[in-house]
């Protein structure tokens, strides 16, 4: 940046300088994390992130909305990942570093909007965690009832407004998955598979018990609200696919991230949507909306209903303890990578990209499962989906939007995945604003003051302490000092 340009000028251009893909991919090939996962650890990351409360306690909450068209929702929420993931993929292969969407909009938009698109990840990982912990909580409750005939009271597992003081099981999953993440990548990502092919198989356990109580007539009317209804409902589930990009913050823990993180993505994403589409149509046409949206285990109770006996809902409620920790426990891990890029770039502090003894960033992760916590220990599950909603679509839209700017700008730029452009960003774009639209107001007025208070901290501490801008400060006063 030159010396000589205008304030205003030397302002605008310190705020939209991109950091260079080649200085993001050397930091992530000389990383202190250990590269130990392959492709079959990436692809049960990503399913594992996402495959989880989004099926199992959203589909209860979205149903009313839609009708038994939240089917469409579903597919419509999934045509806006795809594109999005497509997107994810080609950057994945181009820039495989931690900090996902957050690295790829600072190759690529600048560091103003790379730092928005940062904020908007720790709003979509942080709250989604909570999110997910608390539809843990009704989980292990309808498990505990069903085995021991005992409850965890209301006052300890709801949160203030829906009948508790605190949500206990929620905290406690949290703080459990904060503590294996501690130990270490490799024994975290051991157990993220296992867990992953658990949920799995409860789910293909509740399609085939719930298919054979499958009535046309729990399908009419299909989509009683019209297109308003499916489109509120697509923009709920959305939340339900927001895992797949978890696989891209493990750029630099990867053992040959251009190759597997882009396939990890796709092959992933096609599961969770095959899975989602299965398990939404079969509850629905098994038992109809209207008990489909009767408990916060909505799954655990079609099959009560179904069957009529307790065993088949102990088995899927046990199978969701396990597979909805495991979100938990991906999830909070993107969270803490993405921390550990901004903090390297200097936009937050240094100490959130120390690593410990297990090669993980140990304080970044006993903060963030802290806040986190709390977080799921006192806030309604609808809300913590919404504001968790805009942040994603906020951050893919972007992530759209970079792949364009990047096939620009770096024409020549080795990637192993290339999607179609302009077409596929543009409509990945596009289908993030419609569901964005139907977001409710008041999730829009949370989303603009968590935005305020993330260009106060820019301002105030982001932008003087970032690496790009003490190189080029030392850039400038070479040349004084030397005339």
């Amino acid at each position: 940046m030159s010396p000589d340009m205008p304030g205003i000028q030397r302002i605008t251009a310190s705020l939209l300088r991109t950091k260079p893909v080649e200085q993001l991919t050397s930091e992530g090939e000389h990383t202190a994390l250990r590269r130990s996962m392959g492709l079959i650890p990436l692809i049960a990351l990503s399913v594992g992130a996402t495959l989880g409360t989004g099926i199992f306690v959203v589909l209860g909450e979205a149903a009313p909305l839609a009708g038994p068209a939240v089917v469409v929702s579903f597919v419509i929420a999934a045509l806006a990942a795809l594109f999005s993931a497509l997107s994810y993929a080609e950057l994945a292969s181009a820039v495989p570093v931690s900090g996902s969407a957050y690295s790829y909009t600072y190759a690529t938009l600048g560091e103003v909007v790379a730092w928005v698109c940062g904020w908007c990840l720790l709003l979509e990982y942080g709250v989604s965690v909570a999110a997910v912990a608390v539809g843990w909580g009704a989980y292990l409750n309808e498990f505990l009832g069903s085995t021991i005939g005992w409850r965890i009271p209301d006052v300890l597992a709801q949160p203030p407004g829906e009948g508790g003081v605190i949500n206990l099981p929620a905290a406690i999953v949290v703080l459990l998955a904060t503590a294996v993440l501690l130990g270490g990548i490799r024994e975290s990502s051991r157990v993220t598979t296992v867990t992953t092919v658990i949920k799995i198989a409860v789910l293909v356990f509740f399609v085939a018990v719930a298919v054979t109580a499958f009535n046309s007539s729990n399908l009419h009317p299909f989509a009683p609200e019209g297109v308003s209804g499916i489109g509120a409902a697509a923009s709920m589930v959305f939340f339900s696919f927001i895992g797949f990009d978890a696989a891209s913050t493990a750029g630099e823990e990867a053992k040959n991230p251009q190759r597997d993180l882009p396939r990890a993505i796709i092959i992933s994403l096609g599961i969770v949507t095959l899975m989602y589409v299965l398990v939404a149509l079969t509850a629905v046409g098994a038992v109809g909306v209207d008990d489909v949206s009767s408990s916060g285990a909505s799954l655990a109770t079609v099959l009560d209903q179904v069957t009529g006996r307790g065993w088949p809902a102990t088995i899927l409620a046990g199978g969701a303890v396990i597979a909805i920790a495991s979100v938990v426990l991906t999830v909070l891990y993107g969270q803490t990578r993405i921390l550990v890029a901004m903090s390297r770039d200097g936009l937050m502090p240094a100490v959130l990209s120390r690593v410990g003894r297990t090669r993980v960033p140990t304080v970044n992760t006993l903060i963030v499962g802290g806040v986190v916590a709390v977080l799921s220990a006192l806030v309604p599950l609808g809300e913590l989906v919404n504001a968790t909603n805009i942040g994603t679509l906020v951050s893919f839209g972007l992530v759209n939007i970079g792949v364009l700017v990047l096939r620009r700008t770096k024409p020549d730029l080795p990637r192993s995945f290339r999607t179609l452009v302009p077409l596929v960003p543009v409509i990945g774009v596009a289908m993030c604003v419609w569901l964005l639209i139907h977001l409710p107001g008041v999730t829009w007025l949370a989303f603009t003051a968590w935005s305020a208070v993330g260009l106060l901290v820019y301002f105030g501490y982001g932008r003087r302490r970032s690496g790009l801008n003490r190189g080029a400060a030392t850039e400038t006063a070479a040349p004084e000092a030397g005339s």
